[in-house]
Formats: structure tokens, sequence, C-alpha cells
């Protein structure tokens, strides 16, 4: 770092408590059902073309369409209770990443698949288009129930 620069860790930001804590926020709980092939990699993909957010600085709403690709092992996500999950954010001031990140953590907790990833294209704004993509497990760690445990378990 150079002399006269100041730490981010240190600086204060103005985006600095726009959105209170996201991992504390009580959302709607994902329900899951019986995989009856947990023996079988197979691969399920969810498309959510009508997600919405506010953005925390500005008020406004935020668009985006949410993918969540993940491998199944003992339970599958019950599509319903996606829709009410995702439909709670709508009033929420969330940045992009940060929303992708909660949806990711949740989905981990209920569903414990082998893997899974989360994608958020949010809509243009002042020109610009982001894409975040989450994961899990993160390279290197095992999808095993430990890992998962670590997020706390899904009911089944």
């Amino acid at each position: 770092m150079k002399p006269g620069t100041p730490d981010l860790e240190e600086a204060a930001s103005p985006y600095e408590g726009l959105q209170g804590d996201v991992r504390a926020w009580k959302l709607p709980e994902l329900e899951v059902w019986k995989n009856e092939y947990p023996d079988r990699v197979y691969s399920v993909r969810v498309e959510i073309p009508e997600f919405n957010c506010i953005c925390p600085k500005t008020g406004l709403p935020d668009f985006a369409t949410i993918s969540i690709e993940y491998e199944p092992r003992v339970r599958c996500v019950e599509l319903k209770s996606l829709k009410l999950y995702i439909v709670a954010f709508r009033n929420l001031g969330v940045f992009h990443e940060h929303a992708v990140n909660r949806i990711l953590d949740d989905f981990v907790r209920a569903v414990e698949p082998r893997s899974v990833q989360v994608r958020g294209v949010f809509g243009a704004r002042g020109g610009i288009t982001t894409t975040v993509e989450a994961r899990w497990p993160q390279a290197g760690e095992s999808s095993g129930k430990s890992s998962a445990g670590r997020l706390g378990g899904g009911r089944l």
C-alpha cells in the first residue's frame, strides 16, 4: 500500500450500512422433497426470469434472471417454495453480489446438493449489466455432508 492511501478495511464507505446484515435476514424457508435417484448423478437447472430487489443506494428496483443449476443428492428443491423465497427479495435493499450469495447459502443449507451454481444476470442500470456467479463447493473443497453441515442442514 502506498503511503497516504487509506486502508480499505479502515476507510468508511458511503455504502456501509445501506442493506443491514444480509446473512441475518429472515426469509421464507426452502422446502425439499426426497430424490428417488440419489445414486445417479444428474443436473437440474431452474431459471427465474422475474427476480427483483431494491438498490440499497437509490431505492430503485433492480431486475434480474436468476439461474440455479445443481446436482441433487438426497433432496430436490420444491419449486413453489423457491418462488415464494425469491419473491421475498422484492422489497429488500440488497447489492447484487449479496443477493446471489445469500441464495446460494440458503440453497445449500436446504438441499445439500453435490454441487450448485447460482447465477444472477441483473439488467442494465446506467448502461451497466451485472452478472454475478457463486458456486458450491468452492474449488478444492469436498461437497460431502461435512461442508454442508457448516451451513446447517435443510429439512426433509
